[in-house]
């Protein structure tokens, strides 16, 4: 008998997902059948997307995964009925696309760009050049696939830069920290923060008005994660206060960002409108198939989620 998959990512992207998801089975050697409806008790496995079609697994009785198409799960693993395994998205597009948004806007503050950029008025400013990439403090919050990608993009390119995540972990040419006091050192001094934490209960709010003051005086910070990660109210009084030389932010509380935002108009806030990577149906939908193929040899799932951490 095929395998059957519901597609419950939504409407929206099933046009996008169908061709490529079924050329991805193929290729694995998968029977599937797929559709967007499906007796729930028929179901063998649930490709989900927040947002998506489904808002109580109870009835997936038969389901062996719920195989996710973003990166974050904060919004997927309350959902009721939810007891079988969960898997987020680790898909090589996506953390291709996240590599490049990190590093061209960790050179894009380095090298001061937007001095030149922005001011196209006849000065010659010959005095604004920059330090090396070796002389200037990068800090990454969070070490997951996407953090450890990114935080070595950019010691390949010579930048120091210190790791931080909850618990220990070790990325080659990166100085790992972790924990309460690993965090204070990480960010102490840190004239450029990327924050690629996922968003939990003991994440939420942590880049508060203590945590932004020990970075160095006219620090960036750059956050394409998750918008609660950072206190706005914090934020926007170190811009104001010019302790915080600059925040670009691709994640927020509230998205759209609503058109009253005050980071909007803010002169030292960069906004993009969630863009920084996205999920590549392509290169996600092998990623399923593989899960899929695993999950009917019964070896385990990629990237499943610890329910207990909440990522």
């Amino acid at each position: 008998m095929p395998i059957t998959v519901q597609f419950a990512a939504g409407p929206d992207l099933w046009p996008a997902y169908r061709a490529p998801l079924a050329e991805a089975f193929a290729e694995a050697g998968l029977d599937v059948e797929m559709a967007e409806k499906i007796a729930p008790e028929q179901v063998d496995y649930i490709v989900f997307a927040p947002g998506g079609t489904i808002s109580d697994f109870a009835p997936y009785t038969r389901c062996k995964a719920v195989l996710n198409l973003w990166a974050g799960v904060e919004k997927i693993v309350g959902l009721p009925g939810l007891t079988m395994p969960l898997c987020r998205m680790v898909d090589p597009a996506l953390t291709e696309g996240m590599v490049e948004y990190v590093v061209g806007n960790v050179l894009r503050h380095h090298l001061g760009l937007d001095t030149h950029v922005l001011n196209q008025d006849g000065i010659w400013r010959h005095n604004l050049i920059p330090p090396v990439a070796r002389e200037r403090k990068v800090t990454m919050l969070g070490l997951g696939a996407l953090g450890a990608a990114c935080g070595q993009a950019l010691a390949a390119l010579n930048f120091p830069v210190t790791g931080w995540s909850r618990t220990p972990k070790e990325v080659p040419g990166l100085t790992c920290l972790s924990g309460p006091e690993g965090l204070a050192r990480a960010l102490t001094g840190a004239e450029i923060v990327v924050l690629l934490l996922p968003l939990t209960a003991e994440t939420t709010n942590l880049i508060d008005a203590g945590r932004l003051a020990l970075l160095a005086p006219g620090a960036a910070l750059i956050n394409p994660g998750r918008g609660p990660l950072i206190d706005d109210a914090a934020l926007l009084a170190a811009l104001d206060a010019g302790r915080l030389g600059h925040a670009t932010l691709d994640v927020f509380r509230t998205e759209p960002l609503p058109p009253e935002h005050p980071f909007w108009a803010h002169p030292r806030v960069t906004v993009t409108p969630h863009i920084a990577a996205d999920t590549r149906p392509a290169s996600a939908s092998r990623v399923i198939a593989e899960n899929i193929r695993r999950g009917e040899a019964g070896v385990p799932f990629l990237h499943r989620v610890d329910r207990a951490r909440g990522y």
